[in-house]
C-alpha cells in the first residue's frame, strides 16, 4: 500500500463488513420488459449509463422508452440504500450520480469519497473501497463525496472504475472485487500532487483537489482540479489548475495543459506585468466532454485568482474562463474561445460542453455548446471552434475600483438569446405587492446597478453605494448541473436560477495580501423572498437547429412562505419556481426535472415539446445529484441522490 492505506470492504472477506450509511438511495422502476443483448451493456441504447453525463458528449440523454407518458404516474420505490455512515460524518448534500455498467451500479459515498458497487435491482452493497488520506483529507479544498466515478474499458474487455479522492489521489479499481488494480500507479493509486506545478511558498496540500470525476478519452484519463472558493483568497499567489492526461493502463503521466501559461507559451501576452508567474486557479473543476471520432477533449476552464478582483493579474488572462479543445492523445491545443476576458464576476464555466450532431439552417453541423453562469449558451463548431452564429465583442462598463483592470469589450452571442435575465435595474425588482416593491427599491438604492458585466465596486464608495447588484448571481444562471440535449430533435434543455449577487469589495487588510477582496451581503427583501421578480427558477427549451427559444416554464410551485410574508393569499401569486437549478434527464419519451438542492422533494415529468407537466412524483427529499436511468433485467430504473438541509443525503430515482 502507498502511504494512506486503501481498504476494500466486502461481505465475507476476513473482518470486512458492509457499513450502513445514513445517505439513502431511492430507486423508482417501471416493469416494462426488455431483453439485453449479451456483451453489449456499455452502450446507451442497450440501457447502460457509463459516463457521468450519460455518454462522453454529456447530453444527459437515454434512448430508453419503457417509462413514458402512459405509465410515468405508476413509478414506485423499489429500494433505498443508506450511505451516510461512510466517511467521518454524515453528508447532507451529496451530488454524486451513479454509473450503470455491466449489470452493476458504481458511485461515490461519504465525505472521504469512498466508492461502492451496488446491485441495481436491490441496492445491496457488493463492495466498498475507501482511502485513508489522513491530513490530506482534512486540509483538502473540496471534501465531499464528489460527483461520482468514471469507467474505462480496454480492448480486451477489462474494465476499471476510476476515482479522484478529496486529497487528490486517483485510484483504479477492479469493478468486480473493488480492489485496486495492480500495475496502475503504485498499488492501484496515482498521487496527483506528484509533478504538479507549485508556487513559491504555497503548498499543494490544502490548495488543490477535485470534486468532479475524471474524463475517460479512449486510453487517456483526463484530470482537472478544484481549489478553495476564491471570494476572499488569502493571497494573490496560488496553485495553478493544470489539466493532465494519464495512461489508463499504467497511470503514467502523458501530457499537461497549463491554462495559466509559462514563458514562451501561447497566451502569456495576455497576463500583463508578468502576473502569470504567481497567479493560480484557471483550472477545470467541473466535468469535461470528449468526441471519440475527432479525438478531442473539451475543457470548461474557471477564472484565475481571485473571483471578484483581478488587479494583480491585469490582462485578458488566457486560458481562464475559456472553452479549450485539446488533442486527447497529446494534450495539444486545437482551438479555444474565451467566454469572459479577465473574469471578475465569478462566472467561470461551470459544466461540460454538450456535444451534438445537429442540422442547423439545413446544414449538418458538429456542435459544442457551453452553458454559462451568465446565462449565455455559446455554440461552436466542435472541430474548428468557429461560432455557429456570430459572437460579437461589445463594449461593457469599466471599473472604478482602484488598481483593477477591465476589458473594453466582452463576447455576446447573437443566438441563442440568453436563457435567464442579465443585468440589474429597477425593472428587475420584485413587484408582487406595492409594499414589497417599495421595500426592494429602498434596498436597491444602496447599490450600483447596470447592464451585464457591470463590474464589482468598492463598499463605501464616494457615491455612498455598498457594491454592485448583479444578475445572474455568481453561482448562475446555469451551474454544475448543466443541461440536457435530445439528439433526435436538437432540443437543448437548460435549468437556471434567477438570483442576484452583491459584487462588493473591501481592502484585503489582515485577511489577504490582495488589495481588495469580496464582501458578503444578502439579496432578500424579506426572509426567503428574493429582491428580484420571479420566476426564480426556470427550465428553457432551445431549438439548436434554429437557435430559437421554444418554451420556458417556472421550475417549482410558489413557496407558501412567500405568500405568508407578503401578506397575501397563495392563490393570488403566479407560479414563481424556486431559487434553484433542476437536475435534468431527457429520454426518448420524457424530460425529467427535479428542483435542486433548494427546492421541494418532487420529480416532474415534462412533455419535451411543450414543457407541460405530465406527472409529479413525490420524493423523500429534494433532488441534489443529477438523475440517471438504466435498464436492468427488463426494468427501466430512474436513480438520483437526494438530500438537503432537513437531513442526510439520499438518492432518488
Amino acid at each position: 500500500m502507498i502511504p494512506g492505506t486503501a481498504a476494500v470492504r466486502r461481505p465475507g472477506v476476513g473482518a470486512a463488513r458492509v457499513r450502513l450509511p445514513t445517505c439513502l438511495s431511492v430507486v423508482l422502476a417501471s416493469a416494462a420488459l426488455y431483453a439485453l443483448p449479451a456483451g453489449a451493456q456499455v452502450r446507451l441504447d442497450d440501457g447502460a449509463w457509463p459516463v457521468y453525463g450519460g455518454g462522453p458528449a454529456h447530453q444527459r440523454y437515454s434512448p430508453l422508452d419503457h417509462i413514458d407518458a402512459d405509465n410515468v404516474d405508476d413509478l414506485e420505490v423499489v429500494w433505498r440504500r443508506p450511505t451516510a455512515a461512510y466517511g467521518p460524518r454524515p453528508e447532507i448534500r451529496s451530488q454524486a450520480t451513479p454509473l450503470y455498467v455491466n449489470g452493476r451500479l458504481f458511485t461515490t459515498v461519504g465525505y472521504n469519497r469512498g466508492v461502492v458497487a451496488l446491485d441495481p435491482a436491490t441496492g445491496t452493497v457488493l463492495w466498498h473501497w475507501e482511502m485513508d488520506e489522513s491530513d490530506r483529507l482534512e486540509d483538502a479544498p473540496r471534501v465531499s463525496s464528489g460527483r461520482g466515478v468514471a469507467w474505462w474499458e480496454g480492448d480486451g474487455g477489462e474494465g476499471r472504475i476510476l476515482e479522484v479522492t478529496p486529497g487528490y489521489h486517483m485510484a483504479a479499481l477492479d469493478p468486480v472485487t473493488g480492489r485496486p488494480v495492480s500495475g496502475f500507479g503504485e498499488n492501484g493509486v496515482v498521487d496527483l500532487m506528484e509533478g504538479h506545478r507549485t508556487r513559491e511558498g504555497v503548498p499543494l496540500v490544502g490548495t488543490i483537489g477535485a470534486s468532479a470525476p475524471p474524463l475517460v478519452a479512449g486510453d487517456v484519463i483526463v484530470v482537472g482540479s478544484a481549489h478553495h472558493v476564491g471570494m476572499r483568497p488569502p493571497s494573490r499567489v496560488n496553485t495553478p489548475g493544470d489539466v493532465r492526461g494519464f495512461d489508463a493502463r499504467t497511470g503514467k503521466l502523458l501530457w499537461t495543459f497549463r491554462p495559466v501559461p509559462e514563458a514562451g507559451e501561447a497566451g502569456i501576452e495576455t497576463w500583463l506585468e508578468e502576473s502569470w508567474r504567481y497567479s493560480g486557479n484557471a483550472g477545470v473543476w467541473s466535468t469535461m466532454s470528449y468526441d471519440p471520432e475527432a479525438g478531442l477533449v473539451y475543457l470548461p476552464t474557471e477564472a484565475a485568482t481571485g473571483d471578484y478582483y483581478g488587479g494583480h493579474r491585469p490582462g485578458a488572462n488566457l486560458f481562464s474562463s475559456s472553452v479549450v479543445a485539446l488533442d486527447a492523445r497529446t494534450g495539444e491545443r486545437r482551438w479555444h474561445f474565451q467566454t469572459i476576458h479577465h473574469d471578475i464576476w465569478d462566472w467561470d464555466n461551470p459544466t461540460a460542453p454538450i456535444l451534438a450532431d445537429v442540422t442547423v439552417d439545413g446544414t449538418p453541423r458538429k456542435l459544442a455548446v457551453q452553458l454559462t453562469k451568465q446565462a449565455f449558451a455559446y455554440v461552436f463548431d466542435r472541430i474548428t471552434g468557429e461560432p455557429i452564429w456570430p459572437i460579437e465583442e461589445r463594449p461593457v462598463p469599466q471599473t472604478e475600483a482602484p488598481g483593477e483592470w477591465t476589458s473594453a469589450t466582452q463576447p455576446f452571442p447573437t443566438r441563442p438569446a440568453p436563457y435567464d435575465r442579465q443585468g440589474f435595474g429597477y425593472d428587475d425588482l420584485i413587484d408582487l405587492t406595492p409594499e414589497v416593491q417599495a421595500r426592494a427599491r429602498g434596498f436597491a438604492a444602496n447599490f450600483r446597478m447596470g447592464p451585464l458585466f457591470a463590474p464589482p465596486s468598492v463598499r463605501g464608495a464616494p457615491d455612498g453605494t455598498q457594491g454592485t447588484l448583479s444578475l445572474p448571481s455568481s453561482t448562475g444562471g446555469a451551474n454544475w448541473e448543466g443541461g440536457a440535449l435530445d439528439p433526435e430533435t436538437g432540443m437543448l434543455y437548460v435549468p437556471s436560477a434567477t438570483s442576484a449577487s452583491i459584487l462588493g469589495l473591501e481592502p484585503g487588510g489582515e485577511a489577504s495580501d490582495m488589495d481588495w477582496i469580496a464582501v458578503y451581503g444578502p439579496t432578500t427583501v424579506l426572509p426567503g423572498v428574493p429582491i428580484v421578480k420571479p420566476p426564480w427558477g426556470r427550465i428553457t427549451a432551445i431549438d439548436l437547429t434554429t437557435g430559437e427559444h421554444v418554451w420556458m416554464v417556472a421550475n417549482g410551485d410558489t413557496p407558501p412562505h412567500v405568500a405568508e410574508r407578503l401578506g397575501v393569499e397563495l392563490s393570488a401569486l403566479p407560479r414563481t419556481g424556486k431559487v434553484s437549478r433542476a437536475g435534468l434527464l431527457v429520454t426518448r419519451t420524457l424530460l425529467f426535472a427535479g428542483e435542486g438542492m433548494s427546492g421541494d422533494p418532487v420529480l416532474r415529468a415534462h412533455d419535451k415539446a411543450t414543457g407541460e407537466v405530465l406527472a409529479e412524483i413525490g420524493l423523500p427529499a429534494p433532488q441534489v445529484g443529477l438523475p440517471m436511468t438504466y435498464l436492468h433485467q427488463g426494468r427501466q430504473y430512474l436513480v438520483m441522490t437526494l438530500g438537503g438541509s432537513g437531513g442526510t443525503a439520499e438518492i432518488v430515482a
